[in-house]
């Protein structure tokens, strides 16, 4: 199934939200109305009075949490961000081996099946557009402390004397955009045009992780050919 197919199942929160709003966690609601909103119908459709209306208040009372629609947006990609975090948590507990390459790999899986699974969380966390990344204290530190994580396994695989090339940076930064790009091209639907079909994506891109993890790994030492 498509990823935005998929995450327009989920989206339509908004009788639920309505119902059980009372006075207290506004904030919360208009959040998971802002999210359901951009799910079904684009960040572009996001407005405070449209969010107002489904949970269910006055045009006026979102303003008392979210001053603009990049405030409400930014506090919905916080919230995005904080269970991509969750993500990427449960998925290293599930990595049960030591090897760090393999823990990276845990990493970069976890994005890909999240923004497969999250394809408006993707969007959302992705646009520096519609969201004040660089104001937000929260995605600051989230992003700061995902990119941490992958410098000291990268450090570590240094370490083991297993990196080909030993540039953590270079290697950080080449790893984002090839999981980052292969998230986009699934949900932008470019994958049929590399005769790619919907059904075979995931494992495309799966194992296109795989072919950029096993060029980082140096080779075993060979053998000494002197002997017999």
């Amino acid at each position: 199934m498509n990823a935005t197919k998929a995450s327009r199942t989920g989206s339509g929160a908004s009788a639920a939200s309505a119902s059980t709003y009372h006075h207290g966690n506004l904030r919360e609601v208009l959040i998971t109305e802002g999210l359901a909103l951009a799910a079904e119908a684009g960040l572009d459709a996001v407005s405070i009075r449209e969010v107002a209306r489904r949970a269910g208040v006055s045009p006026g009372a979102p303003f008392r949490h979210f001053p603009d629609k990049v405030a409400l947006m930014t506090a919905v990609a916080e919230e995005a961000m904080a269970r991509f975090r969750a993500e990427i948590v449960a998925a290293l507990g599930r990595e049960t081996s030591g090897d760090p390459i393999r823990r990276i790999r845990a990493i970069g899986k976890a994005f890909l099946d999240w923004a497969r699974r999250n394809p408006t969380h993707f969007e959302i966390i992705s646009s520096r557009r519609a969201i004040d990344f660089a104001g937000s204290a929260s995605l600051g530190a989230s992003n700061a402390e995902i990119q941490a994580q992958m410098v000291s396994l990268l450090e570590e695989a240094a370490q083991c004397g297993l990196l080909r090339v030993n540039d953590p940076h270079l290697i950080q930064i080449t790893g984002r955009a090839l999981v980052y790009g292969l998230a986009r091209m699934l949900i932008d639907g470019q994958f049929p045009s590399w005769g790619v079909t919907e059904d075979e994506a995931e494992d495309v891109m799966e194992r296109s992780l795989d072919l950029f993890l096993s060029g980082l790994r140096k080779a075993p030492a060979s053998a000494d050919p002197g002997r017999s």
